[in-house]
């Protein structure tokens, strides 16, 4: 998952096999329990919690796992602590790396996390390293298939969004962090909208297009850091070929 045009990274993992799907459900299970842990069981009074289980749904995680899940995290079936942890660092040729981690053994992912850069041609570095290269957004990813781009920018400001940008297929539309289940709450009462995914991201500022040897390395440290199950989100500022990510 990159920091930009996240979704079609998800769609593409989502179709590559059940090992991945399984990955992505186990991702989801750790900010289920986070969620729980921060807010309680109940998501109508926990928006966090209301906004993992839109993302569970989205990716057609069963409604029994969502349910097993909560309660695991409530305590009714032992419940597992898990620790949020971000890293920071460069991909080979500079790029900037930002790794968003779930896990109840942080030194085991550190560990994990320096050698998948070590091992790419990258290095790990301090906290605050890249993170300034990147802004913080709510994004809510909606199919642009018959939506007319004027008629979501009128809706989507009037729901309480900043902005929305036309990326082929779909529209992305921006809004204030904490504002981001709020918003795709609103936009759902239009049954005329297909909500894809709405999540808070990390868009980079600037971003740097590597040549095709250092692509592929990046692409490698991308895909290890989202091989690695305590790895929930990264970010890059790399304008990466669609074709060698879809690979």
């Amino acid at each position: 998952m990159s920091g930009h045009s996240k979704w079609a990274n998800i769609k593409n993992k989502k179709g590559k096999s059940d090992a991945k799907r399984a990955s992505i459900f186990t991702k989801i299970g750790r900010e289920i329990a986070v969620a729980v842990k921060q807010g309680g069981p109940d998501p109508n009074s926990n928006s966090r919690l209301r906004d993992v289980i839109a993302k569970a749904k989205a990716n057609n995680m069963p409604n029994d796992n969502i349910e097993r899940g909560i309660k695991k995290a409530s305590g009714e079936l032992g419940a597992v602590n898990y620790e949020e942890n971000v890293y920071e660092g460069y991909a080979a040729g500079g790029v900037a790396v930002i790794v968003e981690t779930l896990t109840d053994n942080k030194n085991r992912t550190a560990g994990d996390v320096r050698h998948i850069f070590d091992k790419c041609g990258g290095s790990m570095g301090t906290t605050g390293c890249v993170s300034y290269m990147f802004d913080t957004k709510g994004v809510i990813v909606v199919d642009a298939e018959g939506v007319d781009e004027d008629e979501l920018m009128m809706i989507a400001l009037d729901c309480g969004a900043e902005d929305i940008s036309n990326e082929g297929d779909v529209f992305e539309i921006y809004t204030d962090p904490n504002s981001v289940g709020q918003v795709r709450e609103e936009l759902e009462k239009q049954k005329s909208l297909k909500i894809l995914s709405a999540e808070v991201d990390r868009i980079p500022s600037n971003t740097v297009k590597p040549d095709p040897e250092t692509q592929a390395k990046v692409i490698r440290l991308l895909d290890m850091l989202e091989d690695n199950d305590d790895v929930q989100n990264t970010y890059h500022n790399a304008e990466l070929d669609e074709e060698e990510e879809d690979d």
